[in-house]
């Protein structure tokens, strides 16, 4: 099969190749999944999990990329509850070779059904995105209708994922972006927009709830806004700075078979939209991960037309 490879952390997105690679069989409880979209998130070649296994061994050439959507084609031994021929969308584990291949073996708990009026690239754009604002709002930041949200990076893939279900819990949001942002901000559903280069932050006065995409000053300037009570939750690492009189949480999104479904549902039903920036085929996809211009919105990439 082809498949995207990396083997040079010092390379970066340059030293990614296009390859042959043999087709991944399934292990216990994993399916093998024919791989028709995948999603890419350009910081995964700065983790660890891209280069190493557990046990800090080093496991290049290793194959980036750890959303995906497509169809069960094979079942390991034990795999319950997912069928061959099954549409499928989730997230690959992040210390196996992941989904910028023809096929990708993924444990069958980290995926769940796409309903078949939901297109394989919209799939693949929802398990990072959808994953980490549904986790940030609700199970870290304990959201509740009529409180107040500061979503930075609205724009964003995450960012916009975090507007639009912080609205439809009934939040009042403040989106943060560039100038160039604040229509987008405003069509995703921020009440109020923060232009981060020109604005003070500090004008927005106390929320309830911070969600970091951005961390450093941006991140440590969050935290004096907090409400009493309130929280600051951040994806990019422990908070340099916590709230006076509330929590601050970091963490690494986890795939949820119920929250992949709840967040399709909501696609499904017109209520969220995912944000898509590039669209390229995965021979095309080393070209497109190299570009020099900034193009907001999740990258994917079409394996399979």
């Amino acid at each position: 099969m082809k498949a995207i490879v990396v083997t040079d952390q010092a390379a970066g997105m340059a030293g990614m190749k296009l390859v042959e690679r043999p087709e991944p069989q399934a292990a216990i409880n994993d399916v093998v999944v024919q791989v028709h979209a995948s999603g890419f998130v350009g910081t995964e070649l700065g983790w660890p999990s891209t280069w190493t296994d557990r046990l800090g061994r080093d496991r290049t050439p290793s194959i980036p990329g750890h959303e995906l959507a497509g169809v069960v084609t094979a079942l390991g031994y034990g795999t319950t509850g997912l069928s061959v021929g099954q549409r499928v969308f989730g997230l690959a584990d992040w210390y196996r070779d992941g989904t910028l291949a023809g096929y990708a073996a993924v444990e069958a708990r980290n995926l769940a059904p796409l309903p078949g009026d939901v297109d394989f690239t919209v799939g693949a754009s929802l398990p990072i995105s959808g994953l980490t604002a549904w986790q940030g709002l609700f199970v870290h930041g304990r959201l509740q209708a009529g409180q107040s949200v500061i979503a930075h990076g609205a724009a964003g893939a995450v960012g916009s994922m975090v507007t639009q279900l912080a609205r439809l819990a009934g939040a009042y949001v403040i989106g943060t972006g560039r100038a160039a942002d604040r229509q987008t901000v405003h069509d995703f559903g921020a009440k109020q927009f923060v232009d981060l280069q020109n604005d003070a932050l500090e004008d927005v006065g106390g929320v309830d709830l911070v969600i970091d995409l951005i961390g450093g000053d941006i991140g440590k300037r969050s935290a004096r806004l907090v409400r009493a009570g309130g929280t600051l939750v951040s994806i990019v690492g422990p908070s340099e700075a916590r709230p006076a009189d509330g929590l601050a949480v970091d963490f690494v999104v986890e795939s949820d078979r119920a929250q992949l479904s709840e967040v399709v549902q909501r696609v499904r039903d017109g209520r969220l939209r995912t944000n898509i920036g590039t669209i390229a085929t995965l021979d095309d996809a080393v070209a497109a991960f190299n570009r020099t211009e900034r193009r907001p919105g999740k990258t994917i990439i079409c394996v399979r037309p």
